[in-house]
C-alpha cells in the first residue's frame, strides 16, 4: 500500500507532460540517385555524388531502423532519382533501386513528387506507381469535403492523436510530367510565359518574380480549397498541422529562385487558420529556416545529393506537447520549433 502512495505523490509525466516526447518521424530529401559519376549543379558550383546518394539513404534507413524508439513514419520530401536517368533510359531501373533500398525501412514511408520525378516519369506514371503513398492516408469520416481529389497528388493522415499530416502536390500548376496537348499544360505554359518572358524557361534571369521557371510548379486553387477545408476541420478539433510539399513557400527559408509560383496564395490559406506548425519541404539542396509572424517554422532539408561521403542529410523531428525538436545528421542542423502559445493544447 506504501508503495502506492509513494507512486500517487510522483508528478504525473502523462501523455501530455511538456518533458514528454509523444512520437517522432524522419525527413530526408532530394536524394537524385543515377548510377552515374559525380557531376555538378546547373551552375557548375556545387558537386553531386549521385552514386554516393544511395549509401547516404541506407546508413539514414539503419539509423532510423536502429533507434530506441522508432519514428511513426519517414517523409521523403521529393526528387528521389535523378533527372539524368531518363537521358540514360535508366529511370525505371534506378527507381526500383532506391525503392528497394527503402524497403528495408521497418516503417511506413510517405512520397513528396518533385520536379526530378517529373523529367523521369508522366504524372499517370507516378500515380500507378510505388510513389504513390495515398494509400497511407486517413480520411475524417463525415466531411467529405476534406477528401482530396484524384486530379493532383496530395492526402492527409494522424500519424499520433491531435496531430494531422498534410503532403501537397506542389506541380499540380506545372509544365512536367503532363500532356503538351492537354488543356492544364496550355493554362500552365501561358502562366509560365506572362511571368518569364525568357527563350530558357528554366532561368530566372531578370524576373521579378524569379519562383516563375519551369523546374518550379504550384498548387491549383482547388488544391488550396481542399487545403482550406482540411485545416478548417484541424482547427476545429484542436489539432496540430504539420505540412509537407517539394517546394518551399516561404521567402526568408529559402532562396526565392526556388518557391512555388504561387506561394502567396498557399501562405494566406496557411495564416488564417490557428492550426499549423511546421512546414517541411526540399527543393533548395541548402536547406533553410525561418519561422513566420505566424508562429509557423519553415524547414527545408538539406539535400542528399550535394552531400559529400563523408558527411550525412537526414534528420529525425522528435515531436513533444509544446515543440517540435529535430536532430539532424551531418548537414542537417538541430532545430527546437516552439508552438505559439495560441497553438498550446486545449483540453
Amino acid at each position: 500500500m506504501k508503495t502506492l502512495e509513494v507512486m500517487d505523490d510522483k508528478p504525473d509525466p502523462g501523455p501530455l507532460s511538456e518533458s514528454s516526447e509523444l512520437f517522432s518521424f524522419g525527413v530526408i530529401a532530394d536524394i537524385q540517385y543515377a548510377d552515374l559519376e559525380d557531376g555538378y549543379n546547373f551552375q557548375g558550383s556545387r558537386r553531386r555524388y549521385y552514386r554516393h546518394s544511395l549509401l547516404h539513404l541506407q546508413c539514414a534507413i539503419e539509423h532510423w531502423n536502429k533507434e530506441s524508439s522508432p519514428p511513426c513514419c519517414v517523409l521523403q520530401l521529393g526528387d528521389i532519382i535523378d533527372g539524368y536517368n531518363a537521358q540514360y533510359k535508366a529511370s525505371e531501373k534506378s527507381l526500383e533501386l532506391v525503392l528497394n533500398t527503402f524497403q528495408t525501412l521497418k516503417v511506413p514511408v510517405h512520397h513528396t513528387w518533385g520536379n526530378h520525378e517529373f523529367y523521369n516519369f508522366s504524372r499517370d506514371y507516378l500515380t500507378n506507381s510505388k510513389l504513390n503513398t495515398r494509400f497511407l492516408e486517413d480520411q475524417i469520416a463525415r466531411h467529405p469535403e476534406t477528401m482530396p481529389s484524384e486530379s493532383y497528388y496530395a492526402y492527409h493522415f494522424v500519424p499520433f492523436p491531435k496531430f494531422r499530416f498534410i503532403l501537397l502536390d506542389a506541380y499540380d500548376m506545372s509544365v512536367l510530367g503532363v500532356d503538351q496537348s492537354s488543356p492544364k499544360f496550355q493554362q500552365c505554359l501561358k502562366i509560365l510565359r506572362e511571368h518569364n518572358p525568357n527563350t530558357e524557361l528554366n532561368s530566372p534571369q531578370g524576373l521579378s518574380e524569379p519562383q516563375f521557371v519551369q523546374f518550379n510548379g504550384g498548387f491549383s486553387q482547388e488544391q488550396l480549397n481542399w487545403l482550406n477545408e482540411v485545416l478548417t476541420f484541424s482547427d476545429r478539433n484542436q489539432e496540430k498541422v504539420v505540412i509537407v510539399s517539394h517546394l518551399p513557400i516561404y521567402p526568408a527559408a529559402s532562396d526565392s529562385v526556388c518557391l512555388a509560383w504561387n506561394y502567396r496564395d498557399v501562405l494566406a490559406v496557411i495564416w488564417s487558420h490557428e492550426c499549423v506548425v511546421c512546414f517541411f519541404a526540399g527543393h533548395t539542396h541548402d536547406g533553410g529556416y525561418s519561422e513566420d509572424p505566424f508562429g509557423v517554422h519553415h524547414v527545408n532539408i538539406e539535400g542528399v545529393i550535394e552531400t559529400a561521403p563523408d558527411s550525412q542529410a537526414f534528420g529525425t523531428v522528435h515531436v513533444y506537447p509544446d515543440r517540435m525538436v529535430l536532430k539532424g545528421k551531418g548537414r542537417v542542423p538541430d532545430r527546437i520549433m516552439n508552438y505559439k502559445k495560441e497553438k498550446a493544447f486545449h483540453f
